[in-house]
């Protein structure tokens, strides 16, 4: 298992492209929601990832502040579904709050959680704030570490 932390800059056309067919299988295919995925917020973003035997086995894109959020921010969590019982959701979320730590010097990160996966962000020091909301038809909820 390989940790990678980059910038938009620094991702290879290949990761890149593994990047986003994963987020496109999840997020759109799997989750049924059609939504604009590629939304330009790419660019600004550090990309977190774990790969195992050269795929990419869980994923995230971390913001400085005020870039997505007023705080610093981890969205667009993914593990593909086969590999889900591994823990790499848990292995990428703590890399990514590692990350945004060490990179933008700060405690507070924020995060819009689907809310069926409240209880996996809580067991990351994450609280829920604020009421549940739509987005792109599924509920949400906003979460916050400091």
């Amino acid at each position: 298992m390989a940790l990678f932390v980059k910038t938009f800059n620094e991702l290879t056309l290949d990761e890149l492209h593994d990047i986003l067919q994963l987020r496109s299988e999840v997020f759109v295919v799997e989750q049924d929601c059609i939504y604009q995925d590629i939304d330009g917020k790419d660019r600004k973003a550090l990309h977190v990832f774990l790969k195992k035997s050269g795929r990419i086995a869980a994923y995230t894109r971390c913001f400085k502040p005020g870039d997505y959020f007023e705080e610093a921010a981890i969205g667009r969590v993914v593990v593909p579904m086969d590999l889900r019982k591994f823990g790499y959701g848990h292995d990428v979320m703590k890399a990514s709050v590692t990350a945004i730590k060490n990179r933008f010097t700060t405690q507070k990160i924020k995060l819009s959680a689907q809310t069926y996966l409240i209880d996996f962000y809580k067991s990351h020091g994450f609280i829920p704030v604020g009421e549940e909301y739509l987005e792109d038809g599924i509920p949400h909820i906003a979460m916050i570490i400091t």
